[in-house]
């Protein structure tokens, strides 16, 4: 059965995560939270590909995550990035992710591998059935090389864990078709920040943002004014 409400509307930051001399700088990072939460966002999306989730070992991406939720303390939803081309990985990423303590998971298309209609199917099935919290799925082909189309997106709208996506394929006429299809049970936000408005007035619910890394309280601003 799926959620009743939203994982958030409004703003979700994709922290960055920072590092000195090679080692993450939690210093540094609790204080970014705390920015982030003082202007006002309504969710922190960490270990994202802005989070640097790339670069970061399993151990260190564990850690972080759990970080976040210690820091957050419930304040605002935690949404971890967990995704891969490897599905079993991201299984395994997203159920430590949740034993840390995330609210939902965030999913990217399994980069490079083009993976077919079907195949992107099953993946992200296996993925959302292998923990009981809500999964966002994650469209970024200008860096995936894998779009995800409107029948995959039907068919994946039936799961209950797969509650939403972060729409960042610039391709407006095809979001406006997925929340017009889909929009009733299946929520979609913003992947770029130059479209928060547009996707908003078609009825997303918000984005998932970098500027507000910067401007939180501006960005914040943008929804909570719309």
């Amino acid at each position: 059965m799926k959620r009743e409400t939203p994982i958030f509307t409004g703003v979700g930051t994709a922290i960055v995560t920072p590092f000195k001399n090679g080692k993450i700088d939690y210093e540094a990072y609790g204080k970014m939270i705390e920015f982030q939460i003082a202007g006002g966002v309504d969710s922190i999306v960490v270990c994202g590909t802005t989070g640097e989730a790339s670069t970061l070992t399993d151990e260190e991406h564990v850690e972080v995550i759990a970080y976040t939720v210690d820091r957050t303390a419930k304040r605002v939803p935690v949404i971890a990035g967990a995704g891969s081309n490897d599905t079993r990985y991201a299984v395994w990423l997203s159920r430590e992710a949740r034993r840390a303590g995330a609210d939902a998971l965030l999913q990217v298309t399994p980069y490079y591998n083009k993976a077919t209609p079907k195949g992107l199917i099953k993946h992200f099935q296996t993925i959302a059935d292998a923990t009981d919290i809500p999964n966002i799925l994650y469209n970024v082909p200008s860096r995936t090389g894998c779009n995800i189309t409107m029948p995959v997106y039907r068919e994946l709208a039936k799961h209950p864990n797969i509650v939403a996506t972060k729409e960042a394929s610039g391709n407006i006429s095809a979001i406006a078709q997925l929340i017009a299809e889909c929009g009733d049970d299946f929520d979609v936000y913003s992947g770029n920040d130059d479209q928060i408005v547009p996707i908003l007035s078609l009825g997303g619910k918000g984005v998932i943002s970098v500027l507000s890394n910067v401007v939180p309280k501006e960005t914040h601003d943008i929804c909570r004014l719309w």
